[in-house]
């Protein structure tokens, strides 16, 4: 006579574990999610963001290492930043700022170049402030988006300027290796900065996603946050950008 025999399964690895993360904006949506989760796969997480009461919230939700309160677009206070920080650091995501919209007519000339460049002038900033503190194989993560590769009205300036991160992300890895660097685009999220955009619009365009996209939902920030933290723990990735958008690029 036999007896059948069980184990219990192999207990997994935190994938952070004893890891740093640095979230630029990591107060709300995207960046406090990827905190949160990064949290659960053993990292300590730092945040950042330019709201101090919601920093401070954020911050005793996840139960964040350290919080510091100052704007990502200022470069002296990014570089103070990052100097003063006690330990080396392992990963950053920055989610800080946003497309600029409207009429290309309508735009002058520093409105046109802070629409093309300010995504890369503060990725630049925050990488030569940040790579001297990272250990090798960490990354910078960087967001992009992938509604704004389409040409259509009141498109303007952004795709001139999605279309400039790509590659900027891959020449950046190139020069701060072994540190990596990774772009994440992402269509349309449901975040709370969605909802102040959207305002009573909110609840028709979650439906037509619904409807629409071959993933049958709304993509959400929980979502974008298990791909940051992929991008964090898998160190041969490097250079590329990584679409999360549900399929919406190809069905708008």
């Amino acid at each position: 006579m036999t007896s059948a025999s069980t184990s219990a399964p192999a207990r997994r690895e935190p994938e952070l574990a004893g890891q740093t993360v640095v979230l630029i904006g990591g107060s709300a949506g995207i960046g406090l999610e990827t905190a949160r989760r990064a949290r659960a796969e053993g990292a300590e997480v730092i945040l950042t963001g330019r709201h101090r009461d919601r920093l401070h919230q954020a911050a005793q939700d996840v139960g964040a290492q350290r919080v510091a309160v100052f704007d990502a677009s200022d470069p002296a206070a990014v570089q103070r930043f990052f100097h003063d920080l006690a330990g080396p650091i392992d990963h950053v995501l920055v989610t800080a700022g946003g497309p600029t919209y409207g009429p290309l007519l309508e735009m002058d000339a520093a409105q046109i170049s802070e629409a093309l460049s300010g995504h890369i002038v503060v990725a630049l900033e925050v990488t030569r402030a940040a790579v001297p503190k990272m250990r090798p194989g960490g990354t910078l993560l960087f967001m992009g988006g992938t509604g704004g590769r389409r040409i259509a009205p009141g498109a303007g300036i952004v795709p001139a300027a999605t279309d400039a991160l790509p590659p900027f992300v891959a020449a950046l890895a190139l020069e701060i290796a072994p540190v990596r660097a990774n772009l994440i685009a992402a269509g349309f999220v449901d975040t709370g900065l969605s909802a102040s955009l959207l305002g009573d619009q909110l609840e028709a365009r979650r439906q037509e996603l619904r409807d629409t996209l071959p993933i049958g939902r709304v993509v959400g920030p929980a979502d974008v946050a298990a791909l940051a933290v992929h991008l964090m723990s898998n160190t041969a990735l490097t250079g590329a950008t990584y679409d999360i958008d549900g399929g919406q690029q190809f069905v708008s």
